[in-house]
This record gives structure tokens, C-alpha cells and sequence, in this order.
């Protein structure tokens, strides 16, 4: 996925989740509900999250240096490594602690008509957000199902989304049961247990995300699929014999890609230099995320 489809995936669940913390810290205040507190905690971090996500996009595009000669694309996955950091503490364990603290003392909830009002909005709220998250998802997906693409997206600021909406979704149905039940019962306990399942739900999620995301910050290649497009397309190309060495990195929206390859025998050295500069040509226009191409000619593995 490019750069502006990761933008605009990412302000589309900025401003739902800013929009949805602002609703669910009013109904905390006036229910009392420690589900609706872990809510709004849940929310404003991940409001913070997507700026953080903004801004590691921005330091993609900074031009490569002396001390970062291939630029500075894979600064994009330690925000995202730090986003999930945050989901797991802030959202995940502040969730846990508050419901155990709801267990040790448990209050009545009040106004359950706003936390009931509240959360169907937020559900709708943020179903819309994941719709847009899946947009984008769908354009990388290629027939695989959701779990073969999140463990093979190399596209950490999608990734870092869409667990983050799916987390929330959840969690919204979770906030919405606990307020149901502790009503229908007058027991607020529901209302704690919910709290602790809904933090419990995050520090999942978050493990799966860091996972995920700290196979890109060690260097993960490009996504399979793509990686025997390349070495399809080098195996087909008529001034290619063999190709003895593919290796790649996927380096935020940028890939760096080396080769060494058996060529065609050409009559002279400028004319096998001319058979390179035109594969690397064709080779870049069949895979325009290729940054940066090394190519080594050689007679042998």
C-alpha cells in the first residue's frame, strides 16, 4: 500500500477515535462505569497512536544521508513497534488495573441510558473506521484470507490499524455487554469483569501487532508472493541465463533488492553492461516500490 492510502487510512481512524474518546468520557463520567473508563483510555490512545503513525510516515520520506545512505524508511515500523508498546500498557493493562479496582470496590452504575446511547454510537463510529481500514486491506490482500495477510503485510502502519480497529470494535461490544448485564442484574461486578476482559482483549492484540512488527524492525524481505513475481520475471527475462541469488528488504514503503544472475553471453563488455541497465530499467517499472537495485553479473553461485 502507498504512502497516501497509509495516510489516508490512518486519519479516517484518527478523527473516529478522537470523536468516539470525547463521547465515552462523558458517559464515563456520568455512569461511573469502569468499562466506559477503559474505553476512553482505549480511545485516546490509539488517537495518539495514529499521530504517531503520522508521523513516522513523515520521516519515510526524508532523503537518504551519509550516515543513512538508504534512507530512512524503516523508521516507520519503531513507531509502529512503540504504538503496540502503548496499546499493551496504556490500553491493556490501565484496563486490567481499573477492573480490578472496580472488583475491590464496587459502585452502582447510573445513567445507563448514556453509556447504552454512547456505545451504539461508538460501534457505528468505529464499524465505519474499520470499513475503511479494509479498503485498503482488500487492495493488498490478492485472495488470502485476513490471517495469511497480517502475518505476510509488510505494510506495519496498515497492520498497526487494523488490530487497533478490530480491538476496538471488540472491545465496544465487550463495554456494551458489561454495562447490559450489570443493569439487568443491579450487580456492578459485570461491570469490572467486563473492564478486566476488555484489557485482557488488548494486551493481545498488542502482543500480535509487536510480533508482527518486529520481524520488519530485525529486516523481513518482501511479501512472498512478490518475492516469485521478481524472480519469475528475472527467470523469463531473455538477457537472463540464471539467476543464482534474489535477496531483498523491505524497507518501509521502499524495497532494496540485490542480484546476482548469470547473463546471456554478449559480444563485448559495454554490450553486457547495456543488457544490466536494461534489465534494472524493466525490472523497476515491473516493481516500482524497488528503491534500490544491485546487480552483479557472475558465472557461477
Amino acid at each position: 500500500m502507498s504512502a497516501p492510502d497509509s495516510l489516508k487510512s490512518i486519519l479516517f481512524a484518527f478523527f473516529a477515535n478522537l470523536s468516539i474518546a470525547i463521547a465515552k468520557g462523558v458517559a464515563a463520567i456520568f455512569t461511573g462505569s469502569g468499562a466506559m473508563l477503559a474505553e476512553t483510555i482505549h480511545s485516546l490512545a490509539d488517537s495518539g497512536n495514529q499521530l504517531l503513525l503520522i508521523l513516522g510516515l513523515r520521516q519515510t520520506r526524508r532523503d537518504p544521508t551519509d550516515e543513512h545512505p538508504l534512507g530512512f524508511g524503516k523508521s516507520i515500523y519503531f513507531w509502529s513497534f512503540l504504538v503496540a508498546v502503548i496499546l499493551f500498557t496504556i490500553g491493556g493493562m490501565f484496563s486490567v488495573y481499573e477492573g480490578i479496582h472496580k472488583l475491590q470496590h464496587p459502585e452502582p452504575l447510573s445513567h445507563a441510558w448514556v453509556a447504552f446511547a454512547v456505545l451504539s454510537f461508538a460501534i457505528v463510529a468505529e464499524s465505519i473506521s474499520l470499513w475503511g481500514c479494509m479498503r485498503e486491506v482488500n487492495k493488498e490482500r490478492h485472495g488470502r484470507n485476513l490471517w495469511q495477510w497480517f502475518r505476510q503485510s509488510r505494510t506495519s502502519a496498515l497492520i498497526v490499524v487494523f488490530g487497533e480497529d478490530i480491538a476496538a470494535l471488540l472491545g465496544l461490544v465487550l463495554a456494551l455487554l458489561a454495562v447490559l448485564v450489570s443493569v439487568l442484574t443491579g450487580n456492578p461486578l459485570w461491570d469490572a469483569l467486563g473492564t478486566i476482559t476488555i484489557g485482557v482483549l488488548l494486551i493481545i492484540i498488542a502482543v500480535f501487532i509487536a510480533i508482527e512488527v518486529k520481524q520488519l524492525l530485525i529486516g523481513q524481505s518482501v511479501e512472498p508472493r512478490q518475492l516469485d513475481q521478481m524472480r519469475a520475471f528475472l527467470q523469463e527475462h531473455r538477457d537472463v541465463d540464471d539467476v543464482y541469488n534474489l535477496l531483498t528488504l523491505q524497507f518501509g514503503p521502499d524495497a532494496v533488492v540485490a542480484v546476482k544472475a548469470r547473463m546471456t553471453p554478449q559480444a563485448s563488455d559495454v554490450a553486457l553492461v547495456e543488457s544490466i541497465n536494461g534489465v534494472e530499467l524493466a525490472f523497476r517499472e515491473q516493481f516500482p516500490s524497488v528503491r534500490w537495485l544491485f546487480f552483479e553479473p557472475d558465472v557461477h553461485d
